[in-house]
């Protein structure tokens, strides 16, 4: 048995020692000591515990949201990092190179995994890569908080022992992708929750109707606002087959939705605001702040809504908000009939942001699947970028008949932009992708969509980032703002045995290597946008810096002549960037 098959079987012999990088605080000057990656002694495996060698770990523009935050980040929960240093890492691939005694009936040396970096452990969230140490290190001990979480197991088995290391650590990011895709709204009101139905003055003469809601849906708590005569029926028939109780706070003009969340919700806000009419848009406005984790937002009306809404687009990524709407009068529709979060079949999709590496990934989705857009338009502001994305992508779009178009919006200018997008998509999108975390690009988008159409918020602004959007189409074209942060396990697992069946390249996304002396420039890298694509840390490598792919003929020309055809990194690149680096100590064993 050669070294590369001790090293895939988890049989080398475990050193005393690792190295790993710590964060000890804000900025990029408080990552490592002194510039540079610390040796620590490899942890000792308890009775209950795993010990895994981390084989792959991709850079996330996450990382860096964690060194520019430090102990603000809101998932160290406000940790000093100066006395409490963390190791950061989330997208991993690991093998199992230690069993505590107690596991053995479950796990065994050379089992590999990859982990569910979102961990919840006695109500607390404790992430892998911030609150646990990550896989900017060797060596990783695995313990109760990964091992018997709230959701159980944290690791997801690998079961084809010929995936690449590379390929199944960026599982993790490419689940947030199909996550996105995959992530359903609720199609009735929330059971037990909290519902407020507002009634604006241009609505009391129109029959609105609750249509199925009445017979499939039971809130714990009903708050009535101006509601027309029309529903008041149905709203009592409602109230009497879920046993809510009930509030009617009447007059909109001096409304306050905070007051009325304080007396009547507590901190947990409102899961269903129904807007029956639009001709009180700052109301509205007020009460979209009020909504729940999850909460869903509804606008029920037949005429434009003159204002745009300042809309917490932060929210809609992180805390799961969805907005939607229908004409009426059936309420219900709203709820029963919009989008499903799938990209319609044969449709229309515009990725704004194309060129990164997380816009290349929903590119890629869209055209490995069955049925992929018979338009898909891709835009970035980087020239180089959306080079790539032409080339990378043209062949694979050709041969599903998806007209691919590149657009460089800063190069058209704002009007040719404008008047090439309605000339390719006149009626608006089906899907549109936002990848720009910037507010008035995240509000333009909503402009272009179609009827039934739905905007994915999928760029990571925070809490509190307001947008102007227009929201008549929500109504009027039954369209739907969504967006997710992060994956679930189901999500990790499915993208996992995708990569494993050869029906998702996650390869493709790989545009620069490193070996753990490498990690600081591979997140300078990152921060600077360097590569347009995904940066790989393999942590068992030492003595080898950060290299772009498109370089290795240069730095290493054997690695670079087993890429795959177009110069994507491949499991045969891998494993003979392996040959050449692994530990020196081994090559005697």
């Amino acid at each position: 048995m050669d070294i590369i098959e001790r090293y895939r079987a988890g049989k080398l012999p475990l050193p005393r020692s690792q190295r790993a990088w710590f964060l000890y605080g804000v900025g990029m000057e408080n990552f490592g000591r002194d510039g540079c990656s610390e040796e620590i002694p490899v942890p000792k495996c308890g009775p209950r515990d795993l010990l895994a060698r981390v084989d792959a770990a991709g850079i996330c523009f996450s990382d860096i949201k964690i060194i520019k935050a430090g102990g603000d980040h809101p998932r160290l929960f406000g940790r000093n990092l100066a006395t409490d240093p963390i190791i950061i890492g989330h997208e991993v691939a690991l093998t199992i190179v230690d069993v505590g005694e107690k596991m053995k009936d479950q796990y065994q040396v050379g089992d590999r995994v990859v982990v569910q970096a979102e961990i919840y452990y006695r109500g607390k969230n404790l992430a892998f890569g911030y609150m646990l140490p990550g896989g900017f290190e060797q060596y990783v001990l695995l313990s109760d908080e990964v091992l018997r979480g709230d959701d159980g197991c944290y690791l997801v088995p690998i079961h084809n022992p010929e995936i690449g290391y590379a390929e199944a650590a960026l599982a993790e990011p490419w689940a947030c992708v199909v996550c996105s895709y995959r992530w359903e709204h609720r199609r009735e009101l929330k059971h037990n929750g909290v519902l407020w139905i507002i009634g604006t003055p241009g609505a009391q003469e129109r029959d609105y109707d609750l249509g199925s809601l009445v017979e499939t849906s039971r809130p714990g708590r009903v708050i009535l606002t101006d509601i027309p005569t029309a529903l008041r029926d149905q709203v009592a028939d409602l109230v009497s087959r879920s046993g809510a109780s009930v509030s009617v706070i009447n007059g909109l003009d001096g409304l306050d939705p905070a007051a009325v969340v304080e007396q009547h919700c507590g901190e947990g806000g409102i899961d269903d605001v129904i807007v029956l009419g639009g001709d009180r848009p700052k109301v509205i406005e007020a009460c979209a702040t009020k909504l729940a984790r999850f909460g869903i937002l509804v606008f029920v009306a037949d005429e434009p809504i003159l204002e745009p809404l300042s809309i917490d687009v932060g929210r809609i990524h992180y805390d799961g908000i969805r907005i939607l709407g229908c004409p009426g009068p059936d309420v219900s529709k709203a709820y029963s009939e919009s989008r499903h979060t799938h990209l319609v079949p044969h449709g229309k999709l515009w990725v704004v942001g194309a060129g990164g590496p997380m816009g290349q990934m929903h590119v890629q989705w869209a055209l490995e699947q069955d049925k992929p857009p018979a338009l898909l338009v891709a835009s970035d502001l980087d020239r180089d970028r959306l080079a790539l994305v032409a080339t990378r992508f043209s062949a694979a779009a050709q041969s599903k008949g998806t007209r691919l178009v590149c657009l460089n919006p800063k190069e058209l200018g704002p009007e040719d932009f404008d008047v090439r997008l309605s000339e390719l998509a006149p009626e608006g999108f089906d899907d549109i992708c936002c990848l720009v975390p910037v507010p008035t690009i995240i509000a333009d988008c909503a402009r272009y969509l179609g009827p039934r159409g739905l905007l994915n918020i999928f760029a990571g602004v925070g809490r509190g980032t307001m947008a102007d959007i227009n929201v008549t189409p929500l109504a009027a074209n039954q369209a739907l703002l969504h967006g997710t942060s992060g994956s679930s396990i189901d999500d990790l697992e499915m993208t996992l045995r995708l990569a494993e069946a050869g029906k998702l390249n996650t390869n493709m996304s790989v545009a620069a290597i490193c070996g753990i002396d490498g990690v600081r420039d591979g997140l300078e890298a990152v921060l600077n946008q360097t590569f347009p694509g995904k940066t790989v840390i393999y942590p068992q490598v030492e003595g080898l810096g950060l290299v772009g792919v498109d370089d290795l003929s240069v730095t290493l020309p054997h690695v670079a002549e087993k890429l795959a055809p177009g110069g994507v990194w491949s499991r045969e690149a891998e494993l003979e960037l392996l040959r050449k680096f692994l530990p020196n100590k081994y090559a005697d064993e």
